[in-house]
């Protein structure tokens, strides 16, 4: 026997569209020390402990996401996101009282980064730059955020003015993933409760640098192929992962916005590697055994 519901369900909604993760961002940085100081004292982040663990390189794992952070170069050129990464954290204030402490070793070890490193608590969010000039902002867990306690939600980029709606066909046409509308731009879909948001700014963007974030696809090879007939691949890098560079409008072919995209399919070794997420509530002073990990939903 057939059972018919009285009020029809939305399947729509629980479809999460091609884009299952938004791992991570990638900017290079010139000093690990500063990164440990701003992204494992004061954000809460830990630093993995598997891959990456010498001076060139740091893995900041925050839930089932993560911060890159390589040295490239002699010396090395740091790099910054044209926009802003949201994360959330589960406790604001905890992590406000860590930032007052950072600030004074910051102005002890580095104080050519004072004009740089600054933060503002305000009543939901707190508003950081770190020592390079990224702007993050960091929110409490909530139902906006879905599920998640701790993690990457989203990266906001700037764009300029008139490519909003372009971008949100790239996503929604090529790349097979749900857009909304938002003020002044578009939000597209990244899984279960993280997005890529792209707002129009007046504002003069700085040249592009050179960082990259990173998505896992379900179906990796259609977007692949379209963008392989339109010479937009930058780089095939192996079976699991290739990348590009430019969104383009897909009813024009203008290039809107330059960000290299690392692409990774849902085969690739690295999709939903178990990340250490330690709790860093606990000190050697009020230390109770079985209460080091993060517990939280991520």
């Amino acid at each position: 026997m057939t059972e018919i519901l009285s009020t029809p369900l939305d399947r729509a909604a629980e479809s999460v569209g091609n884009i299952v993760l938004l791992e991570h961002y990638n900017c290079v940085i010139d000093d690990q020390r500063l990164a440990t100081l701003f992204y494992v004292t004061a954000m809460g982040g830990t630093r993995d402990p598997y891959l990456f663990t010498g001076l060139d390189n740091m893995w900041v794992n925050f839930g089932r996401t993560q911060v890159h952070m390589p040295s490239r170069g002699h010396p090395p050129v740091a790099q910054r996101l044209r926009g802003t990464a949201g994360f959330v954290v589960p406790d604001l204030a905890a992590m406000a009282a860590r930032l007052d402490f950072v600030r004074a070793e910051m102005a002890r070890v580095a104080p050519e980064r004072g004009h740089l490193f600054d933060y503002q608590v305000g009543l939901d969010a707190i508003e950081l730059r770190c020592p390079w000039g990224n702007r993050i902002r960091c929110h409490a867990p909530s139902a906006r955020f879905g599920r998640m306690e701790l993690g990457l939600s989203y990266i906001e980029f700037d764009v300029p003015p008139g490519t909003a709606a372009g971008i949100g066909r790239f996503y929604e046409q090529v790349m097979k993933t749900p857009v909304r509308l938002a003020q002044q731009g578009v939000e597209v879909m990244a899984g279960v409760s993280q997005s890529l948001r792209f707002t129009e700014t007046e504002r003069p963007l700085p040249d592009y640098d050179g960082h990259h974030f990173l998505i896992y696809l379900a179906d990796f090879s259609g977007p692949y192929q379209w963008l392989k007939d339109r010479g937009l691949i930058t780089k095939d890098v192996d079976p699991h992962e290739w990348r590009l560079e430019w969104i383009c409008d897909p009813e024009d072919g203008r290039r809107l916005f330059q960000v290299e995209h690392e692409v990774r399919s849902m085969r690739h070794p690295l999709f939903n590697r178990p990340l250490v997420n330690r709790n860093p509530a606990i000190t050697n002073i009020d230390y109770r055994r079985g209460n080091e990990a993060f517990a939280g939903d991520f």
